[in-house]
């Protein structure tokens, strides 16, 4: 099978500014469902063994998108790098909420889509943005998310929330760069404004598409709690749990093998047979 490759597609936004998206599709065939992959909190579409990820989904038949968000540190110039930290303490909830819309537009739009089959694959704090979209987009009718947040109210609390509300900045050092990471108030002020429209447990409920909840057993990160807590407020979703996988299913950065993780492939397979059962052969 010949995969079509094309990566760091320039994607202008009015509302934040110009970002970088890949697809990965198939040569034969057309009316392709659209899968988007919808990265985490200090993630980035090159990051990992993503690129074989799209490889598989693209094998599997499908149109695969990853794109950065806007505002989550990289440039244009250096998609592979935090080189805009200004960019990075000036990112929230609306600007990524905005980059996925534009995304969505403009790639299910494409020759080879079917714009009636429309997936979110959300990593981590990118799940809970993608269950936002999705409950808000009614053209989205598949939703997957891998070790996803229930709750997007993920900043500092008590003295520490003061803190920041005080100084108008904090930090957070990245365990694999060593930068120290800025986040405004600026977050949370958008947040606040708008804390209704961010209430995932609410979307959760009220989203309409076929839902998958992908978690590992091990995540370090966000616990295997969240999960299940998003499977009680949609109980129409299924639950996949993988025994023993962290928190990017076994993958790290760089990733310098030319297959995926055990515990990614496993998950892939899983969202490859859920879009083709509830979507794909519709």
């Amino acid at each position: 099978m010949n995969i079509i490759r094309k990566q760091n597609i320039i994607i202008p936004n009015l509302e934040t500014k110009n970002f970088l998206a890949d697809t990965f599709y198939p040569e034969e065939g057309e009316e392709l469902p659209l899968v988007i992959f919808v990265h985490g909190y200090k993630g980035y579409k090159d990051w990992g063994a993503w690129n074989l990820m799209a490889e598989k989904f693209a094998k599997a038949g499908f149109f695969f998108v990853k794109f950065n968000f806007s505002h989550n540190g990289t440039t244009i110039a250096e998609p592979h790098t935090f080189a805009d930290l200004e960019a990075f303490g000036n990112n929230n909830y609306s600007k990524e909420l905005s980059d996925l819309g534009v995304v969505i537009d403009h790639f299910s739009q494409h020759e080879k889509v079917d714009d009636h089959k429309i997936i979110l694959i959300g990593h981590s704090r990118g799940g809970g943005i993608s269950i936002i979209k999705t409950y808000e987009d009614e053209r989205i009718n598949g939703l997957i998310t891998l070790a996803s947040v229930d709750s997007l109210d993920r900043f500092p609390k008590n003295e520490a929330f003061e803190q920041w509300k005080r100084e108008g900045i904090y930090y957070v050092v990245n365990g694999r760069t060593k930068q120290e990471m800025p986040h405004y108030y600026q977050f949370y002020e958008d947040y606040e404004k708008d804390i209704h429209r961010f209430d995932v447990e609410r979307a959760t409920e009220m989203a309409k598409a076929h839902f998958l909840i992908i978690h590992g057993t091990h995540d370090e990160s966000v616990s295997v709690k969240n999960a299940e807590h998003l499977h009680l407020l949609h109980p129409n979703s299924e639950l996949y749990l993988i025994e023993d996988a962290d928190h990017t299913f076994g993958a790290k950065e760089p990733w310098g093998k030319s297959i995926l993780p055990d515990y990614l492939n496993a998950a892939v397979e899983k969202c490859i047979e859920f879009i083709n059962e509830k979507i794909a052969r519709e």
